[in-house]
């Protein structure tokens, strides 16, 4: 019997050439990292120079990065990982199921349900409209079920401005938030009054005018954004280890080449459903923080939050566990810098403040762009995960 000697040092090669590559895709990572923080300190140098508060700026970051809103559309594009990053589907209606969520939750409460039942018709709502959209599109791939998707999510939103339907609804201006925010603020563990809480003298530091001010249990204050932020720290941590199961490799699986998957046995319409559902259920609990500290409007759910989520998702990294995270942060983040900057620097006579809302989303738009053409895989994301079957 002739034993192979060199299969202890191949095992070694190929381990060092794996070490390798992924010290070397890190390395574009750091580059883009330190020209962004070299762009952005030289930035907020100028904004000082002019005349404005780099103070005033990092501090809307700040509050705009622990906003309720925020982790609401962090959990609703975990959700769209697991249909697109995952499973290879293009859910372009996402902002449908955060919808339908509000909704039911929205409704409920108002109609005198309890809260805890107002959440279960809020999840089995976008529960039933995944059964629904997915039995006869499951089986389109690419552009076909991108379609129809955005198409079933923007039959919602007219539907949810229906003047016959103005008494569920609330039509086109919505249900306000008073109909149905007190149980939820009537929970709250904290004491009354305002809380401020400083970064610096948070860590034994002087302070520099970043403290977060904000009432303990108000409309918009601390206790909805605990309990945001508890739950997308919960959903992150469930969804870690359901990506790491077998039904995890299944959907992978399906994203790379669901024909060998089907050879193998699996029911491959059935993983996809699994996927959709779970996934529109994030979104929809994702729906109900996003409208717990204002109101529910359809058309604020509508076609451009889902592009603001896919922007969120290739962000961060597509098929990764903190991509979503870390990308809905950056984007609503980065954008309140952009407004900020463009408002200090640029004279009134060329740009007012309303131009410049508009100019940040010109500015985010085109660093998408030139995230898809040279980083596609996100901040976060590895090439290897980019192989998709659509």
């Amino acid at each position: 019997m002739t034993m192979n000697s060199t299969e202890p040092g191949e095992s070694l090669a190929a381990a060092e050439s794996l070490a390798d590559e992924n010290a070397a895709s890190k390395r574009p990572v750091l580059r883009a990292a330190a020209i962004v923080f070299a762009v952005f300190v030289a930035l907020l140098i100028l904004v000082e120079l002019t005349g404005g508060s780099p103070t005033l700026i990092i501090n809307g970051m700040m509050r705009e990065a622990v906003a309720p809103q925020t982790a609401g559309v962090a959990i609703a594009v975990i959700g769209l990982n697991v249909h697109f990053g995952f499973t290879g589907l293009l859910n372009m209606g996402q902002a449908g199921f955060m919808l339908l969520g509000a909704y039911g939750f929205a409704i409920s409460i108002s109609k005198g349900i309890p809260l805890p039942v107002a959440i279960l018709i809020g999840l089995a709502a976008a529960i039933v409209f995944a059964l629904i959209l997915g039995m006869p599109t499951l089986k389109l791939r690419g552009d076909y079920l991108a379609i129809v998707t955005i198409s079933a999510a923007e039959i919602l939103r007219y539907t949810g401005r229906l003047a016959n339907l103005e008494d569920f609804t609330g039509a086109a201006q919505g249900l306000p938030g008073s109909l149905y925010r007190d149980p939820f603020t009537s929970l709250s563990i904290f004491p009354g009054g305002g809380v401020e809480w400083d970064p610096f003298r948070f860590l034994g530091l002087d302070s520099i005018g970043l403290a977060l001010n904000y009432q303990a249990t108000g409309v918009n204050g601390w206790w909805v954004r605990f309990v945001a932020w508890v739950l997308v720290a919960l959903v992150t941590l469930v969804f870690f280890y359901l990506v790491r199961s077998p039904w995890g490799r299944l959907l992978r699986g399906i994203r790379e080449d669901e024909d060998a998957i089907r050879s193998l046995g699996k029911n491959v319409f059935a993983i996809k459903m699994q996927s959709l559902v779970i996934g529109g259920a994030l979104a929809a609990l994702g729906g109900m923080i996003y409208v717990l500290p204002s109101a529910v409007q359809p058309d604020a759910m509508g076609r451009s939050l889902t592009f603001f989520m896919w922007t969120a998702l290739l962000l961060g990294g597509a098929a990764t566990i903190f991509g979503p995270i870390l990308g809905s942060i950056l984007f609503f983040g980065l954008r309140i810098f952009v407004q900020g900057a463009s408002n200090s620097i640029v004279p009134d006579s060329l740009m007012n403040t309303q131009q410049s809302q508009q100019f940040s989303w010109i500015v985010i738009g085109t660093a998408l762009m030139l995230l898809v053409i040279f980083r596609p895989q996100g901040i976060l994301g590895d090439k290897r995960e980019l192989r998709f079957n659509v």
